[in-house]
């Protein structure tokens, strides 16, 4: 039984990704809007209905891609060595990130990557719901700072900062310059930011 179970789940990713591949590819060709939900499904080879169990609205074809980034803060934070703060737990991954040229934290100048956040920061039904993928990663975090109305406020701060440090990241390679060069910047800014949240947490604490 867990043979075929395994199969069920391994068919079940395929399809998944097949059609986000599918909708990626037509979005990016013609545009968000331009593309209806039922071309998506064709191209995929699949029906409507069965697109809409794997992705509930049309715009999740494009922010699945955030949907495993929405408790990346909080799990940080669970999983971060003992005698290292949240903050700097949080930093070095970010830090991390910005080695690894992740594109979640805009610092990626891939042809591909650049293409898909035009797509994203240029349609504002995207941008919209984005924001919902980000009050889940706060409310993630809140909890793994220990819940209350003091890790709630922690946790927008923290996420914004993350979101703005991203988005000038992103800014950057929209304007053409490389990762590479941006990069020294990107962590100079990530330093101050948390330096900044170091001190407005502790005051907050006081």
């Amino acid at each position: 039984m867990s043979g075929e179970t395994g199969l069920r789940e391994r068919k079940k990713q395929q399809t998944y990704r097949a059609i986000s591949e599918a909708a990626i590819a037509l979005f990016l060709e013609r545009g968000f809007d331009q593309v209806s939900v039922a071309e998506v499904a064709a191209a995929a080879d699949v029906s409507k209905p069965t697109l809409f169990r794997y992705f509930p609205a049309k715009e999740d074809l494009v922010l699945h891609r955030f949907a495993d980034h929405e408790d990346e803060a909080a799990r940080v934070v669970a999983g971060r060595p003992a005698g290292i703060s949240p903050l700097d737990a949080l930093h070095h991954h970010f830090l991390d990130g910005l080695a690894r040229y992740d594109p979640v934290t805009g610092l990626s100048d891939h042809a591909q990557v650049l293409a898909f956040h035009r797509l994203l920061y240029g349609t504002p039904s995207l941008v919209a719901r984005l924001y919902g993928y980000q009050g889940r990663s706060e409310e993630a975090l809140a909890t793994a700072l220990g819940g209350g109305f003091a890790a709630r406020l922690a946790a927008g701060q923290i996420i914004a900062v993350q979101r703005i440090l991203a988005e000038e990241n992103w800014r950057r390679m929209a304007a053409g310059e490389s990762a590479v060069a941006v990069r020294p910047d990107a962590e100079a800014a990530a330093r101050l930011a948390f330096d900044q949240l170091r001190r407005a947490l502790n005051q907050s604490n006081q």
